[in-house]
């Protein structure tokens, strides 16, 4: 068997993977590493918090700013109606003139 036909490259390649896997392993489930992750997770739950006062708000202002569309559209729609009612009492008034 010839050493120059072996694939040290590749051997080489597989065996730093192994070993960078298995340190990677060992590091990611030290206690330091743990404790790193509670950090983490703690500070996401946090910003959640935030995030979802902020929507809290963000409906509130939503429904008050749709009510007062409602309640402008019902003025119009009133002051509309008015409108034509008395439009219809002027064109009896002119017809009855006559």
């Amino acid at each position: 068997m010839k050493l120059n036909n072996i694939p040290w490259k590749k051997i080489g390649l597989f065996a730093g993977g192994v070993f960078f896997g298995t340190a990677g392993i060992r590091v990611l489930s030290s206690k330091d590493a743990k404790k790193c992750y509670t950090h983490a997770t703690a500070a996401v739950l946090r910003a959640k918090e935030n995030v979802m006062e902020t929507v809290t708000t963000v409906r509130e202002n939503c429904d008050d700013i749709l009510s007062d569309a409602k309640e402008i559209n019902e003025q119009r729609a009133a002051e509309e109606e008015a409108a034509v009612i008395a439009d219809q009492c002027e064109e009896i008034a002119d017809t009855s003139e006559e």
